[in-house]
């Protein structure tokens, strides 16, 4: 019977300690002790991963860094350390003896360098689910500790997922989470999902001898935490002592409030915002400031900015309908000032701007510009999630924001994650740490992921459609119940009504309450084409003098040619371009039109009450 602890480790620690070699030609030797050593043992996966890094930064260059292979990743750590990375990742106690089967997928090109040297073994047997086919791995395990390790170096996006079974079928197994502490356990069988993240992936094909065991679910991107083949990446826009990326967002009311963000990078301590009505005399007197939050931002693998700051003041006490200006400390002069435009409760007439997904590409910084020039009264922008490729990744950011400077720095820009922003069910933390957004979301979903505000006459519900959706149902209800506006807007990403992959559980848990409710408006993406729906309610289109909610799904960059499947709610689509939607609000009209990027019209709609 096999062990929670290592069997036969020095094969591998041996290996490792050969390999070394090969990389002190190129990366500077350190001690056991600057390694980590004796108390490695002590650390965790993370600590094991940062340390090693740093390393690397301290003697590699950028070249060497982009071309490490499996057996240098190896060599760059000691003995102590690949026991952590061996054995940390994945722990969890077993009341009794058992056995442990570990699924990885077969298209996986590197095997986890620790599973064979402790002892699992291939046993020929397979399951599979609509991606991939995995091998079943197994090993016996005594009572206490099962300890399981990385998913590999090269960050393999699905990631191993594990079931367990007691050596006598007679006893009742019980299995207690240690490390993530957070274990969803069901049953091992056909039809069972195997990561958090995508519950509708399922597997089929389960071997017999193996159904009722229990089944640990994971993380399909867990693999980036020990992320060093092909892990290292740089910024075409690196942080400075300069104030950049200049950001406008909402996190109060939008009458009397503005939040104003900023990047520098480590060296700059502190920040300010000095800010007056515009155009108002020279007397230092009508100057105002606050003092920023800092936040300190890591990307561990961007070679040329690690680490940045982000700073965001909170002006509040503003007088609504008033144009201010601004400067960031340490500029002073009053006419490289930036302004904005306080919301003027005394009217409810304005207009705003919603892009589907803009994935940090050029060509929506093209088309916001175009969107710009064409509407320059746009009080706010919104994006319908997916505004980056990957969301763990700040060089995307960086890109981002830079094609949307001067505009951004202006006006307010309202978002909601999508599924590439929060990444691999790794979560949407860089994500939050870009934005200042209300606090006012559901208990259980993540601070400003989902969140509402109040814009004049108009409610705007922002949510997020990538975390768990019946969680937000109870919040969505009270919003909209507690809501006196005229207007009721719902944005997230993943579209209920689309010839696709309709999403049918949002159909059915959030869309009643917009039916009751009376939302006017979805504005959504995902999909990279274009369809607005006809008035839809009780999930049939509405009839005569019906009142429905119309469902728009659009996209911010060039988007699909091929053919979309039938859509009967349909009463306007297109494909193949990055659109922009301008909405205006005069009281109780609302005036809808889409456009492209050479400023044609695509569609238009018009909306009385």
């Amino acid at each position: 019977m096999g062990t929670s602890k290592m069997n036969n480790k020095k094969i591998y620690f041996l290996g490792a300690a050969s390999l070394f070699v090969l990389l002190c030609t190129a990366i500077a030797c350190t001690s056991t002790e600057q390694r980590g050593g004796s108390t490695a043992g002590k650390m965790s996966v993370k600590e094991v991963m940062d340390n090693a890094i740093t390393r690397l930064y301290e003697s590699a260059s950028e070249e060497q860094l982009q071309s490490i292979d499996l057996e240098q990743a190896m060599a760059l750590f000691v003995e102590e350390e690949l026991e952590v990375l061996a054995s940390r990742h994945w722990v969890f106690e077993v009341n009794e003896p058992v056995v442990v089967s570990l699924m990885r997928s077969s298209r996986q090109e590197n095997t986890p360098f620790w599973l064979e040297p402790t002892g699992f073994k291939k046993t020929g047997w397979e399951m599979r689910n609509t991606q991939h086919t995995y091998e079943v791995w197994q090993k016996e395990f005594d009572k206490g500790a099962v300890e399981l390790g990385i998913n590999g170096f090269e960050n393999f996006t699905y990631h191993y997922f594990v079931s367990v079974a007691p050596l006598d079928p007679n006893h009742t197994l019980e299995i207690t989470p240690i490390h993530p502490e957070q274990q969803h356990v069901s049953r091992l069988e056909d039809g069972a999902f195997t990561y958090h993240d995508w519950t509708e992936l399922v597997l089929q094909d389960v071997p017999e001898a193996m159904k009722g065991q229990q089944l640990l679910t994971t993380i399909r991107g867990r693999g980036k935490e020990s992320h060093v083949i092909g892990a290292f990446r740089k910024t075409p826009h690196p942080s400075s002592t300069t104030p950049d990326q200049v950001l406008l967002t909402w996190s109060a009311d939008p009458s009397t409030s503005m939040d104003i963000q900023w990047r520098t990078n480590p060296s700059i301590e502190t920040g300010k915002v000095i800010y007056r009505v515009a155009n108002s005399t020279a007397n230092p007197a009508d100057e105002k400031s606050v003092e920023a939050e800092k936040l300190l931002m890591e990307d561990r693998e961007l070679m040329n900015d690690r680490f940045c700051h982000r700073f965001t003041a909170k002006l509040r006490d503003l007088e609504p309908g008033t144009d201010y200006e601004y400067l960031i400390e340490p500029e002073t002069d009053w006419s490289k000032a930036n302004r904005f435009i306080t919301a003027n409760e005394a009217n409810n007439s304005f207009s705003f701007i919603w892009f589907g997904d803009v994935h940090q590409k050029p060509e929506f910084g093209e088309l916001h510009r175009q969107a710009e020039r064409a509407h320059p009264e746009t009080a706010f922008y919104i994006i319908a999630g997916d505004l980056v490729d990957d969301g763990l990744y700040r060089n995307q950011w960086d890109q981002l924001f830079e094609h949307s400077s001067d505009i951004i720095r202006q006006k307010p820009l309202m978002n909601v994650p999508g599924n590439h922003d929060n990444r691999m069910g790794l979560g949407a933390k860089m994500y939050r740490d870009m934005f200042s957004y209300p606090l006012n979301g559901p208990e259980g979903v993540p601070p400003k992921q989902t969140y509402s505000f109040t814009y004049k006459n108009s409610l705007f519900l922002m949510l997020d459609a990538t975390t768990d959706i019946y969680r937000q149902t109870d919040w969505i209800e009270q919003q909209l119940a507690n809501s006196t506006a005229t207007w009721k807007f719902a944005v997230f990403h993943f579209p209920p009504y689309n010839g696709k992959a309709p999403y049918e559980n949002i159909q059915q848990e959030w869309l009643p309450l917009f039916d009751e409710f009376q939302v006017d408006m979805v504005f959504s993406g995902h999909m990279h084409y274009y369809m607005r729906s006809k008035p839809i309610k009780g999930d049939k289109i509405a009839e005569g003098d019906e009142r429905g909610t119309v469902y728009v799904i659009s996209i911010g960059i060039p988007g699909r040619t091929e053919e979309i499947p039938e859509e009967p709610y349909a009463a306007v689509r297109n494909q193949g371009q990055g659109l922009y939607q301008h909405l205006r609000i005069d009281g109780n009209r609302l005036a809808y039109r889409s456009f492209n990027k050479e400023g044609d019209t695509v569609d238009t709609l018009e909306i009385r009450k």
